[in-house]
């Protein structure tokens, strides 16, 4: 299977490389918890509005780009999830305690989007 990264990113990929990765159950707290950075969540808002607009021209093009940026924004929320629990991980290895604010933070993170997963 080609990385993802060499390939036009679509769900369908993401998809494909879900399917031969052991699933890891999450417990994933309100909708005021950021899953993006700011600025991830920016860019892909004005990404999606041309997106909308681009559909009165081509509509097949705009359906097609619609589902990369869905794929982008999977893989990019994906990552930063990643990212955190490689950061616990390191610690953990250290020897070293994680507090348990930060552990109780990865937790409503999770939650939060957990919640947000299973209200759409």
């Amino acid at each position: 299977m080609p990385d993802i990264m060499e390939t036009e990113l679509t769900t369908a990929h993401l998809a494909n490389v879900a399917a031969h990765q052991p699933p890891e159950i999450r417990i994933g707290d309100a909708h005021s918890v950021p899953l993006l950075q700011k600025d991830r969540s920016d860019d892909l808002r004005t990404r999606w509005e041309a997106i909308q607009t681009e559909f009165v021209d081509d509509p097949r093009v705009s359906v097609e780009r619609a589902d990369e940026l869905v794929a982008t924004a999977i893989k990019n929320l994906t990552e930063s999830f990643a990212e955190e629990r490689a950061k616990l991980e390191r610690e953990w290895s250290k020897g070293n305690d994680v507090s348990t604010e930060d552990l109780r933070q990865a937790l409503r993170r999770y939650r939060a989007f957990f919640q947000r997963l299973l209200s759409v």
